[in-house]
């Protein structure tokens, strides 16, 4: 396998194993989703030995299932939560000029208006709050008003019987699982011991104080005893059941969130631009993805199986009626590509608070020696999550510790990304590929680009596309085997690529050419890559019914 010390494959992932049997970390994180992640970039970014087990796979639970968006959070301004604001706008403009240029881009929204005079002094004096709070450093453009003709000139979708006009303002957009992805490879390059498909199974205690953890390699089946100065729990929606079993009473308890979002053809709405929509008990927002809308989302209780979450004819007619609002001609169900869901780990120190009024802060808990929870935040802020984390955990180590130096360390694949995006007409020369699909490359791996490139040297067949209608080169499939940690078919088509919801049968129809690329990566057997392809159906088929449950409802 590849010698590149950022490379998640099998190869990697067996040394990895050895590693957590055979030494003792600074720190280990329980957890693979981007708050897991970025406290392992942290903390061996600041010297420390440090390893991370993740269940399943990367981004695999919320990290995945996300608005894709990295914002300040324009509705938290009502809420007057002006720090959570200000430090996540903080975060953005940092994340979309140093950190991780190749992967977060400005994004434009409107928000339309109803009303003439008294909701534009409103919301214009929200809206250069929300300007003046990221500070001195603005790589995104100020907000500016937009009169009604204007605002239909770059949104004819929009009802002008009801939009008197509105504002255009930026926010930011990411694939949130390829970024999480990229987080852990960066960890990963400058010396982070990563395995996935690792379960944890139990706390190690010496005396009062925690010493590491018992896990579970779920593909041998084989526990592995991890000792560690410090554990870091970053469990998300798992958070209590872990505290449970642990037998610790921490200073907060999860609450769980479902957020809900549809996937409409680019052809169901006609706009230039993004719109963002109040509604009566948060935002809607319509985003744009590629040649796609997304939107969502949903903020209701939950209260089910937190592994599979799925929607229902209330989420779904909840995002119809709200977009309908404005929207000509009206979108339906009929239009639906695709739906997912997520739940947001939000944090409590109160019992039956509605989930809409619920911090989005995080709290960090050190309830005993060797061990430190994380829970709540927003993915906006998942390296301020990370940074004060192990702050914390750093008291357990018994000796001085740096201050966390992330905020100058881009993600892998940002270093060089602009010089490579004035070149890619000549990248594109080198490999006989169109500019167009350079720059998605670009866009997807940065100055890793120069991996897929060299794959696609060595194998002409690399260079086309998995599909004629598609994007996504072969030479991508193989790469998330042999690069990104992709294990399973599942792990490719819903996380490495969002072909899952980006297709009309929830990429079932491409199971078996993926199987095909990834099999001799990662060394299957017929019977191996049989199972990833049924399994991978056999949850398209969960979620498509679930879909057309919900769907099917809003009609009667």
């Amino acid at each position: 396998m590849s010698a590149d010390k950022s490379a998640l494959n099998p190869g990697q992932r067996t040394a990895a194993l050895k590693e957590l049997a055979s030494q003792e970390f600074d720190i280990l994180v329980i957890g693979g989703g981007v708050t897991g992640s970025g406290i392992a970039l942290d903390a061996i970014s600041r010297g420390l030995t440090v390893a991370m087990v993740e269940a399943k796979d990367l981004a695999s639970g919320t990290s995945s299932r996300s608005s894709k968006l990295i914002h300040g959070g324009l509705r938290y301004l009502e809420q007057y939560d002006f720090k959570l604001v200000r430090e996540a706008l903080q975060e953005r403009e940092l994340m979309v000029t140093t950190q991780a240029p190749h992967l977060v881009k400005p994004v434009p929204f409107i928000y339309p208006l109803t009303e003439k005079v008294r909701e534009r002094t409103y919301v214009g004096a929200g809206m250069a709050l929300y300007d003046v709070l990221r500070g001195l450093k603005r790589a995104l453009p100020n907000h500016k008003h937009l009169s009604q003709k204007r605002l239909h000139e770059i949104a004819p979708s929009l009802r002008v019987d009801i939009v008197t006009g509105g504002f255009q303002y930026f926010d930011a957009q990411v694939d949130d699982a390829r970024h999480t992805m990229m987080i852990a490879r960066t960890a990963a390059h400058y010396g982070a011991v990563i395995a996935t498909n690792v379960s944890y199974v139990e706390a190690i205690r010496t005396g009062r104080r925690v010493t590491g953890a018992k896990v579970r390699d779920e593909l041998s089946g084989k526990t592995i005893t991890v000792l560690a100065k410090s554990t870091i729990l970053a469990g998300g929606v798992w958070t209590d059941s872990i505290h449970d079993q642990l037998n610790i009473k921490p200073s907060y308890s999860v609450t769980m969130s479902k957020g809900v979002h549809i996937v409409l053809p680019k052809s169901a709405i006609t706009s230039e631009s993004g719109v963002i929509l109040k509604t009566p008990v948060s935002v809607l927002f319509i985003i744009p993805w590629a040649d796609k809308w997304i939107v969502g989302t949903t903020d209701t209780p939950y209260i089910g199986d937190p592994r599979e979450p799925l929607a229902d004819h209330d989420d779904v007619q909840y995002i119809l009626d709200q977009a309908n609002k404005v929207l000509t001609p009206k979108i339906s169900e009929a239009q639906i590509l695709g739906v997912y869901a997520g739940l947001r780990p939000l944090v409590t120190r109160k019992t039956n608070s509605p989930t809409t009024k619920l911090s989005r802060e995080h709290i960090v808990d050190h309830p005993l020696q060797g061990f430190v929870s994380i829970a709540g935040g927003k993915y906006t802020t998942y390296r301020v999550m990370a940074e004060d984390a192990v702050d914390v955990a750093a008291h357990d180590l018994r000796r001085k510790t740096v201050e966390s130096p992330t905020k100058e360390i881009p993600i892998l694949g940002a270093e060089g990304y602009k010089a490579l995006i004035n070149r890619s007409h000549l990248l594109a020369q080198e490999v006989d590929l169109h500019q167009t699909q350079v720059i998605h490359l670009l866009n997807r791996y940065g100055s890793k680009i120069s991996d897929i490139l060299d794959l696609i040297k060595e194998n002409k067949s690399f260079a086309k596309p998995l599909r004629a209608d598609l994007p996504y080169l072969i030479a991508e499939i193989h790469y998330a085997a042999s690069h990104e940690g992709a294990m399973s078919v599942d792990d490719v088509l819903a996380r490495r690529t969002r072909l899952s919801f980006e297709t009309d049968d929830h990429a079932m129809s491409l199971a078996e050419d993926v199987a095909k690329i990834i099999s001799p990566v990662l060394g299957w057997s017929a019977a191996a890559r049989k199972k990833s392809i049924e399994s991978y159906i056999a949850k398209a088929q969960t979620e498509i019914r679930a879909s057309e449950r919900a769907m099917s409802a809003t009609t009667r």
